[in-house]
């Protein structure tokens, strides 16, 4: 028997397990079963004879949407692999703690960081802590979660679960060793096994990762469920443009988001229509940075809540224009149940975060498909124009370095067409320019079109230092002109 050695853990990727949760929540369609693309991402075989993994997902998933409280996540105290023969056996350790709620039946989640390569594994499963003790699993490209349903749990301490994992095909040992041992030298394939509770009843899960009970967990979740949020809603460049780092473009000199911010500076980034960028890309699980904080007067926090609600109906009007997803609804509503804004009544101050932080997120949306709009009207004009390439705004999308939660990329716009007479927005020195060129000086350059007013994108950031707001003057073009 080989030497036990320590599987590779994905346990500090930011939002790993918020991520992880969000997923399970929308396992099923809007019929409420479950999604093809779900059995595959949970290794769910299709088999008939497999039936039992598949009614566990779906019973699964039904508890979480009953429970709105959330899942207790239990993060195993150590994982430990070894080999013998053709068997691979996975060691969990659990520290659990003493309560009576562990009697819940839990689930055992085997988490990898990424959806695992192409190709097909049968694979089966045995341990005297599961129930059935013997489950199957399908493995193939796209498969990132394999979900084993547990026996009840009782008392505390430490408990080893001793799980055999065995190949239907002694040809697969290798791709078995391969997903289970994180791969090959330098590969970023790692697994974590997760334990997961109903939150029906409480567990003390003080030496666990407990998720939407204390402040700075339910704003981790928040922020987690925002980014998800901006990548569903926000349009997308199919195209891959060149990545740009924020901190090399000019801003103005940084402004401190907290409880020391004063009213008038709140007051001026509210009523701000700048889209926005969150930028919290120094954030980490291991290395959590400080809550946000915000202390807004009576009247500014009736003006958040105006804002908030008239921004919510312009995204209700995109769903039921069918120009985002449907679940849009679905995911903004839990970001209002993860900020638990009132603004009838003074709110916590990391609510008060949290909802700026929304109001900030809609209003970057409306703002991106205010200009898809303007955009399209732009285009139309022009192709019934008998000048098709008249000077007018376009379409220019950047993409941003990698962000924990985005988002990724702006469209910044830029200036195309035409700049003859008569001129478009042009100024004096464009109509004099035109007319010197017009009569033969063809060592003068002609007018061009260019962007002649711009707004600004504002860069909110978070890190160990607390909160602050950065602001890019002239980023995004907004008009054109010949000049």
């Amino acid at each position: 028997m080989s030497p036990e050695h320590a599987v590779p853990s994905v346990r500090h990727v930011p939002c790993f397990v918020d991520d992880l949760l969000a997923v399970l929540r929308e396992a099923t369609g809007d019929d409420g079963e479950l999604t093809n693309n779900s059995l595959t991402l949970f290794g769910i075989c299709t088999a008939p004879e497999n039936s039992t993994s598949r009614s566990g997902l779906s019973e699964f998933v039904e508890e979480m949407r009953n429970h709105t409280e959330g899942m207790e996540v239990l993060h195993p105290s150590a994982v430990l692999m070894s080999e013998e023969g053709d068997q691979t056996t996975i060691t969990v350790t659990f520290d659990l703690p003493q309560s009576p709620s562990l009697k819940l039946k839990p689930v055992l989640l085997l988490a990898f960081e990424r959806p695992l390569p192409g190709g097909e594994l049968g694979v089966a499963l045995r341990s005297q802590s599961l129930q059935p003790t013997l489950q199957s699993v399908c493995i193939s490209e796209g498969t990132q979660y394999i979900l084993l349903t547990a026996k009840p749990i009782e008392g505390g301490g430490e408990q080893k679960w001793r799980i055999s994992v065995e190949t239907k095909s002694p040809v697969m040992e290798q791709d078995l060793k391969y997903i289970f041992n994180g791969g090959k030298p330098g590969s970023s394939i790692r697994m974590t096994p997760l334990l997961l509770f109903s939150a029906e009843k409480r567990t003390d899960m003080s030496r666990t990762n407990r998720f939407g009970s204390s402040s700075a967990s339910s704003q981790t979740s928040f922020l987690c469920e925002l980014r998800r949020f901006l990548d569903v809603v926000l349009p997308h460049d199919l195209s891959k443009p060149p990545q740009f780092r924020l901190d090399s473009l000019q801003s103005l000199p940084p402004l401190t988001l907290g409880l020391s911010s004063s009213e008038t500076l709140l007051a001026g980034i509210i009523n701000s229509t700048a889209p926005t960028i969150f930028s919290f890309h120094s954030w980490s699980s291991r290395f959590p940075v400080r809550r946000g904080r915000l202390a807004l007067s009576s009247a500014l926090l009736d003006e958040l809540g105006q804002k908030l609600e008239k921004s919510e109906m312009q995204i209700m009007e995109l769903v039921n224009e069918k120009q985002v997803a449907l679940r849009t609804a679905e995911k903004l509503e839990r970001l209002k149940q993860l900020s638990a804004f009132q603004k009838q009544e003074a709110a916590a101050d990391e609510s008060q975060y949290c909802a700026f932080l929304l109001h900030k997120a809609l209003q970057t949306v409306t703002h991106a498909y205010n200009m898809q709009r303007r955009l399209r009207a732009t285009r139309a004009d022009s192709s019934s124009s008998p000048r098709e390439y008249i000077c007018a705004l376009r379409s220019l999308t950047v993409s941003f370095e990698k962000l924990l939660v985005g988002p990724q990329s702006a469209n910044i716009n830029n200036c195309q067409g035409s700049c003859a007479f008569p001129l478009t927005n042009g100024n004096n020195h464009a109509v004099l320019l035109n007319s010197h060129t017009e009569r033969g000086h063809v060592d003068e350059r002609a007018p061009c079109c260019v962007p002649v007013a711009y707004d600004p994108l504002e860069v909110i950031d978070w890190n160990a230092e607390g909160s602050f707001l950065s602001i890019k003057p002239d980023m995004i073009a907004k008009e054109c002109g010949c000049r």
